[in-house]
């Protein structure tokens, strides 16, 4: 299967993407805005939302895969395999 010409993909997914960025900003202004006393400095989960800012920056091919796995926990072998309910 060919992938998609990069003129397409633009046309094709350019609003999607738009809307997608604006809904981030917004989200972003909202943490910005909220009161001082909160501590989001340290907190992990913007640590790795900024992260995932710098891969879309970046020119590195796999953007998405990047991503992923910033967001992933790493692979534990010792992890228990789920178990159907009854």
């Amino acid at each position: 299967m060919q992938p998609l010409p990069a003129i397409r993909a633009l046309d094709q997914f350019y609003l999607d993407a738009r809307s997608r960025l604006l809904d981030l900003a917004a989200t972003l202004d909202r943490i910005d805005r909220g009161s001082a006393e909160d501590d989001t400095a340290n907190d992990p989960r913007l640590a790795r939302i900024r992260g995932a800012l710098e891969v879309l920056l970046s020119a590195e091919p796999a953007k998405a895969e990047q991503i992923q796995k910033l967001f992933s926990l790493d692979y534990d072998p010792a992890w228990v395999k789920p178990q159907p309910r009854f």
